[in-house]
């Protein structure tokens, strides 16, 4: 007899997560220190500073999941090529992997987030990044979008 409140997640990519969301939203970007961000179509970002990239998940993925309940992170020296899972968010929403858009070794990860993972909803591109690492290939971020054709691409999901 199946219980009357299964739950059923299927696990995906914040991307594939987020195809039919509504949710536009603006990110702002205040400091003294301008850092070159990268986006990735599956809404993860790359904020690169010299061969160290921080990574997370943008404003717009998690606007468009809803509350953040749980994220789980890689550990410390693990490595990963462009394109990997290296983590997961779960919302009330969804279960959703998150993909390293470069490839690297990483240094350090974001314990703040698993703590208190709703801080991704209140702060993801700037105090809620998952992790930071070292890049590998710098000529992987090219195949990356910038800020205005990110942007560009969140309007176009949108509607």
């Amino acid at each position: 007899m199946a219980t009357l409140f299964a739950r059923s997640v299927a696990r995906t990519s914040v991307g594939s997560a987020l195809r039919s969301s509504k949710v536009v939203s603006a990110s702002s970007r205040l400091g003294v220190v301008r850092l070159t961000s990268y986006f990735t179509p599956a809404h993860e970002y790359v904020k690169v500073e010299g061969n160290i990239g921080t990574v997370g998940i943008t404003d717009f993925a998690q606007s468009a999941l809803g509350d953040i309940v749980f994220v789980d992170l890689p550990e410390v020296d693990d490595d990963f090529e462009k394109g990997d899972s290296f983590g997961s968010v779960e919302s009330v929403k969804a279960a959703s992997d998150v993909y390293a858009p470069v490839a690297g070794k990483v240094i350090e990860t974001n314990d703040n987030i698993s703590d208190d993972p709703g801080l991704v909803n209140t702060a993801a591109e700037t105090d809620a990044w998952f992790i930071k690492l070292e890049i590998s290939d710098a000529s992987e971020l090219d195949g990356l979008m910038d800020e205005a054709a990110y942007k560009e691409h969140c309007d176009k999901e949108a509607h």
